[in-house]
């Protein structure tokens, strides 16, 4: 008997067993769909509160002081120190408008004028 079979009490319907298989044991498609989307209901209220428990609403007023966070790259060499030991955030810096829910431009000093000025708010 093949695991299919001892599971689920019929033989699996794969095109070796079609001629063989009586009408009691076809599967209606209605059944299946159901449960299909039964599972993707489940499986995406699953993820949503898995994610709302962990989302916070971040939101800075002009004129706040923020940390700028710095992704470390590769090989690149930032602030004058290279690796693991790069700083994470640097700063605090002025915000000094707020362009959209989730951009703002910061006050950068002279020796970052080359970066450009308007961050995401997940890097402050």
């Amino acid at each position: 008997m093949a695991p299919f079979e001892a599971l689920y009490g019929w033989k699996c319907r794969t095109p070796l067993y079609w001629n063989e298989l009586d009408e009691a044991l076809i599967i209606r498609p209605e059944p299946i769909q159901e449960n299909a989307e039964r599972g993707s209901k489940n499986s995406r209220t699953f993820e949503k509160s898995y994610v709302d428990q962990r989302r916070r609403s971040l939101e800075f007023q002009v004129g706040v002081k923020v940390l700028l966070k710095v992704s470390p790259v590769k090989g690149e060499k930032r602030f004058n120190v290279r690796g693991k030991l790069n700083p994470r955030y640097i700063g605090p810096y002025d915000i000094i408008e707020k362009l959209n829910p989730v951009f703002y431009q910061l006050n950068l000093p002279t020796k970052l004028e080359h970066m450009h000025n308007v961050f995401h708010i997940f890097q402050l």
